[in-house]
């Protein structure tokens, strides 16, 4: 457990994108915690993760004897825990949209989880599109070409500064970049693109695929 008291419990990196989302945010924002892997689609994971976890899902956030489970709900305690960080954009509209922006990747697109699942380390080929993941995909790149239009300007993220929302939309840019998808197809301006890019670029998604390639090394050499 890290000296701020926070463990953090995740799936492997090559596959979960629940657990990126805190993760990439807690790395990005400079608060330590201790980082705990459960090996998921094993015989024994669900055991594994509900030691730590009351709902049996990944991630976890323990922190002082209590634990915060679901990545959006982690988020929202971060945000409240570390009102400095500005975790949630300080205007009062900005913010709502984040929040809103937020709750609808948590809650939707059903179609893009299930065709185009992540795999950080695999270049698959695009998908059959159907009528329901193209919607899904070009209603991603409206937010993202809309909100960085609206509020994008102080900086390359969402919201111009990384908040919330852009770890909740961070696995998304991986996605796109696994299945090779021409995002001009679904609307792109070259905002979405350029947005993507810059998530993709982050320091804290390089240190995330290099573990993803670190895991699946040490399963191979046993």
């Amino acid at each position: 457990m890290s000296k701020d008291g926070y463990s953090l419990f995740i799936g492997d990196k090559n596959l979960s994108s629940w657990s990126l989302r805190p993760w990439i945010a807690m790395k990005h924002c400079g608060i330590p915690f201790a980082e705990e892997r459960i090996r998921l689609r094993q015989p024994e994971s669900r055991t594994a993760i509900l030691r730590h976890s009351p709902s049996g899902k990944v991630p976890a956030l323990r922190t002082n004897g209590f634990v915060v489970f679901d990545s959006l709900a982690i988020l929202e305690f971060l945000a409240e825990r570390h009102p400095e960080l500005q975790l949630w954009p300080p205007e009062a509209e900005a913010r709502a949209l984040a929040r809103s922006i937020s709750a609808e990747m948590h809650s939707g697109f059903v179609a893009l989880r299930n065709d185009m699942s992540m795999e950080r380390l695999a270049r698959l080929p695009t998908p059959p599109i159907s009528d329901e993941l193209a919607r899904d995909i070009s209603r991603i790149v409206a937010i993202w070409r809309e909100i960085r239009a609206r509020h994008g300007a102080g900086g390359p993220f969402l919201f111009g500064a990384f908040t919330c929302a852009d770890a909740m939309y961070a696995p998304v840019a991986t996605r796109f970049r696994t299945y090779g998808l021409d995002l001009a197809a679904f609307g792109d301006n070259g905002t979405a693109v350029s947005y993507a890019e810059t998530i993709l670029a982050l320091p804290e998604m390089a240190e995330w695929t290099a573990g993803a390639e670190a895991e699946l090394k040490a399963r191979k050499a046993g």
